[in-house]
């Protein structure tokens, strides 16, 4: 499931650049102005934007594969990235519903659902177990008065 969802999410950063790319066209063209902005910051803007979500889609996807590939779980920062962007999903998918429409929305429910599985698969990170000769001390010991 994780390699589905890293698949997923290039195509979605792939679609998510082409997108803002196209914007920023239009904007240029259009000499679009928002609260008297300049178009070509605004167009610039679009840009940026794009690429910098594409790139973070990217690198979600690059966890997810890792993920699947070593079979482990993520470690602490990267599955604070996978978590951050399953919320991301979350909330695109809610926003989606009015202007885009529901097939939007199953679909960020689909790529969040794929995420979410992922992180609840894999469990928290492998912890290296104690020492051989059960050296683990507090919980599951019974130490009482002698």
């Amino acid at each position: 499931m994780a390699l589905v969802a890293a698949v997923v999410l290039i195509l979605e950063a792939l679609g998510f650049v082409l997108l803002n790319w196209i914007l920023s066209i239009v904007v240029d063209h259009q000499q679009m102005s928002l609260a008297g902005l300049n178009p070509g910051a605004m167009s610039v803007g679009a840009w940026v934007a794009g690429a910098l979500f594409g790139l973070y889609l990217l690198f979600c996807a690059v966890v997810l594969a890792r993920t699947a590939l070593r079979d482990r779980a993520p470690g602490g920062f990267t599955r604070i990235v996978l978590i951050t962007c399953a919320v991301v999903h979350g909330l695109l998918g809610a926003f989606a519903v009015g202007p885009v429409g529901w097939p939007a929305f199953v679909g960020m429910m689909a790529v969040l659902a794929m995420i979410v599985l992922t992180l609840v698969a894999y469990g928290e990170p492998r912890t290296p177990v104690a020492d051989a000769d059960g050296g683990g001390e507090g919980i599951g010991t019974a130490a009482g008065p002698a």
